[in-house]
């Protein structure tokens, strides 16, 4: 039976680390949520903003967008107010790349 208990000891440690592992998994899952629904209401508040400063937008709604920051930040804790550059997943055309093709003047 000393076999049989290791083997059945051995299977627990394997499930609880398992369970810790979803547990982590989760937690980054839930907090990356929790940013993009951040990152969302700033671009709300930051249209509203800019609705009301542009096109007589009303303070209203800027008002209620950052009533909806606030309640997130008290749920969620601060979000991430830094400017971000958004990124080229493919290169533009004229732009240099794996184009095959490379023009220089001598080819005229």
């Amino acid at each position: 039976m000393g076999l049989l208990d290791k083997v059945k000891a051995q299977a627990e440690q394997v499930a609880a680390k398992a369970q810790q592992g979803v547990s982590q998994g989760q937690a980054k899952l839930d907090a990356m949520q929790a940013k993009k629904q951040g990152d969302g209401l700033l671009r709300d508040l930051g249209a509203a903003y800019f609705a009301q400063q542009r096109s007589g937008g009303s303070a209203e709604a800027v008002s209620e967008a950052l009533a909806k920051v606030d309640a997130h930040i008290a749920e969620h804790g601060a979000v991430d107010t830094a400017p971000t550059m958004p990124t080229q997943s493919s290169s533009s055309p004229g732009e240099t790349g794996d184009s095959g093709a490379s023009y220089n003047l001598d080819d005229m």
